[in-house]
């Protein structure tokens, strides 16, 4: 790991711990699901700017750090649920930067990557659909959402679902299908044909905007703010899959990690039958195969980050991350409740926001039931394919 990566994490854990905790209680966070408010948003962002470490995953340079040291720059920002916000390493933004950096052109990367690198706007990811309507969830394949070329204009019709972020969103990447297959657009926010119908009330409460069900009527996006080609959407939404996938992994391991520290502390302070909570044996326990599960987890977004570096698209590697580490985090922060008893099912400190974020989490990016599925349909043909080569020989 290089110093670069280990300095700025370091920076990052200190901003997080001494700067961005005290936030945690600040009454201007929506605890319904719409997350913490425009201003909380600027007023932590601009402490961040200040110390140099907004958007600390991407240099001064425009290039990224590599996976693997994003891995522990990202841990240490998810240390607070709010961490990732404002140090602009939060979803969905972190992964559209990632994406327009990769496929956007110099002028699509002037008009809208560049307020997201500087933080001055909030994007959206515009791909799930509405179960009702019969659209795309986690398979891309069902999307409703059409487009079509009407001069030089692409106009857009559908509705979208859990569009994190949409509330308040200036940038927003827009999946839709044409006859050609699926085009990607880039869209500037808000638009009046795009119209938030709601903001659910969730599980989560870290995500400013919250999860909108939206409906977009007739909106005609220029034919310079598609990405790539007609019928490449798709494969742009692989370039950002992974990695979007992985940092997941990398924020609230950070999460998990604090919780783990809150219940320890508890554990070790609280007597309980004549003696500290840890000297239970099965308090104890619990927080032994905490540390085990964050090891693991640990260890196996890195060995993912690395597949990333290496180049590969790393699309088997990051599903098996992404259950592995949703079900160990939430094996941890299952935990941190239990030891904490009555404590951990407060808001008097984060241990229940944790409880309550990491079970979205694995939903997020595919519940681990669809890349169980995805991954045993990958051994299937393996050992079909391998069982016939042994028959031939």
């Amino acid at each position: 790991m290089s110093d670069r990566a280990h300095q700025i994490a370091t920076r990052v854990e200190n901003f997080v711990r001494t700067v961005v905790t005290p936030y945690e209680q600040d009454p201007r966070i929506d605890v319904r699901g719409h997350g913490p408010s425009e201003e909380l948003v600027s007023e932590m962002r601009a402490k961040a700017r200040a110390t140099g470490l907004l958007t600390p995953h991407i240099l001064a340079d425009g290039s990224h750090l590599t996976q693997r040291e994003t891995a522990i720059v990202l841990r240490a920002s998810g240390l607070s649920p709010l961490g990732p916000v404002a140090l602009n390493t939060m979803a969905p933004d972190e992964g559209n930067m990632y994406l327009l950096g990769k496929v956007a052109n110099p002028a699509q990367k002037e008009r809208f990557l560049k307020p997201l690198v500087a933080g001055t706007a909030r994007s959206a990811f515009f791909m799930t659909e509405p179960a009702v309507d019969g659209g795309a969830g986690s398979d891309p394949s069902m999307m409703k959402t059409t487009c079509r070329l009407e001069g030089g204009h692409w106009v857009v019709n559908g509705r979208k679902t859990f569009i994190t972020g949409a509330m308040g969103a200036k940038i927003g990447i827009l999946i839709a299908k044409a006859d050609d297959g699926a085009c990607m657009f880039l869209v500037e926010l808000p638009d009046p044909a795009i119209r938030i119908d709601r903001v659910l009330n969730t599980l989560s409460s870290a995500m400013p905007g919250g999860h909108a069900v939206v409906t977009i009527d007739n909106l005609r996006v220029p034919a310079e703010h598609m990405l790539g080609k007609p019928g490449e959407g798709l494969n742009y939404a692989q370039v950002r899959l992974s990695p979007a996938r992985l940092s997941h992994c990398m924020r609230w391991w950070g999460a998990a990690q604090r919780a783990h520290e809150i219940a320890s502390d508890y554990a070790c302070h609280r007597e309980s039958f004549g003696k500290l909570l840890v000297d239970h044996e099965g308090v104890g326990f619990m927080l032994a195969e905490n540390v085990i599960d964050l090891k693991q987890s640990e260890l196996m977004i890195d060995w993912c980050a690395g597949v990333l570096d290496s180049g590969d698209l790393g699309t088997t590697e990051s599903s098996m991350a992404k259950v592995a580490v949703s079900e160990a985090l939430m094996r941890v922060a299952d935990r941190c409740v239990q030891v904490m008893g009555g404590s951990g099912l407060t808001g008097d400190t984060i241990v229940e926001q944790v409880f309550r974020e990491i079970r979205a989490f694995r939903i997020y990016d595919g519940p681990t039931e669809v890349h169980k599925w995805s991954l045993a349909k990958k051994i299937k043909r393996q050992t079909l394919h391998r069982s016939g080569r042994l028959r031939r020989v």
